[in-house]
């Protein structure tokens, strides 16, 4: 028995999320389904860094799975990508220890919210970005940003039905980029989002952007840990991108 870890990307507008539903394409089903014909029947469970909604795409997704089967890592991706769905794409595929673990040992994960500010909506990035035709102050947005950086309790910038206990997490980076006049992305690096996390600082930061709220009520809400202190919503999903994910140690064999 060999462990394998993979690197994904995926087109989440098509799935029900990453997670098997009991109704719905997902993400994992597919992969675990191309698997399952690959080792002839037997069932092969994969682990991921963690889960993506629905609607919201990973461009850098990382799995593991274990199969007895001695396929060469590069026979062993081409295999894969033959067959799985062309909304899902395997971009690495190598042996790694037997400890290796894709959720429990993630040292930082990179996030990033794709914002279109174009007048006209475009429908052919209707399920890649998030359509804001609204002024934004990006330097105001960057201000909010730095507030957020750092070790803090993110209560209030996560979904009311968030099952953690502890919601304390680390942003080390935020950045807004300007790609050109019509697109701009909202990069976040941390060592862990909670549920609906990234959404909800983004649409806090698009708030601040456009003046409904100012920086010190941003940051009256951070230390409120409370997500009714908050009045920013919870932004769509398709503009939201599981970007990178990092790890520990060298887990390569």
């Amino acid at each position: 028995m060999a462990r394998y870890k993979a690197t994904i990307a995926y087109d989440g507008s098509g799935f029900n999320g990453y997670q098997i539903q009991p109704n719905g394409r997902t993400v994992q089903a597919e992969i675990e389904k191309a698997l399952q014909k690959m080792h002839k029947g037997e069932h092969v469970r994969i682990t991921a860094s963690g889960r993506t909604d629905t609607g919201v795409h990973a461009k850098g997704q990382v799995i593991h799975f274990d199969s007895p089967l001695a396929i060469e890592p590069a026979n062993y991706r081409q295999a894969l990508q033959v067959m799985t769905p062309l909304d899902i794409s395997f971009l690495t595929l190598e042996r790694v220890s037997d400890d290796f673990h894709a959720r429990f040992q993630t040292k930082s994960k990179e996030y990033r919210y794709v914002v279109k500010r174009s007048e006209v909506f475009d429908p052919f990035s209707r399920h890649f970005a998030l359509h804001y035709p609204h002024p934004l102050d990006l330097e105001k947005m960057r201000a909010g940003a730095e507030v957020l950086i750092g070790e803090h309790d993110f209560s209030s910038f996560c979904s009311a039905k968030t099952e953690r206990e502890n919601k304390i997490r680390t942003i080390y980076e935020i950045e807004i980029m300007e790609i050109d006049h019509e697109t701009i992305v909202l990069r976040y690096k941390g060592n862990g989002f909670l549920y609906n996390m990234v959404r909800i600082l983004t649409g806090s930061l698009l708030d601040v952007g456009n003046n409904k709220i100012s920086v010190s009520e941003l940051k009256k809400a951070l230390e409120a840990r409370e997500r009714t202190a908050l009045s920013s919503k919870t932004v769509a999903p398709q503009g939201l991108y599981l970007w990178k994910v990092a790890y520990e140690t060298r887990e390569t064999m």
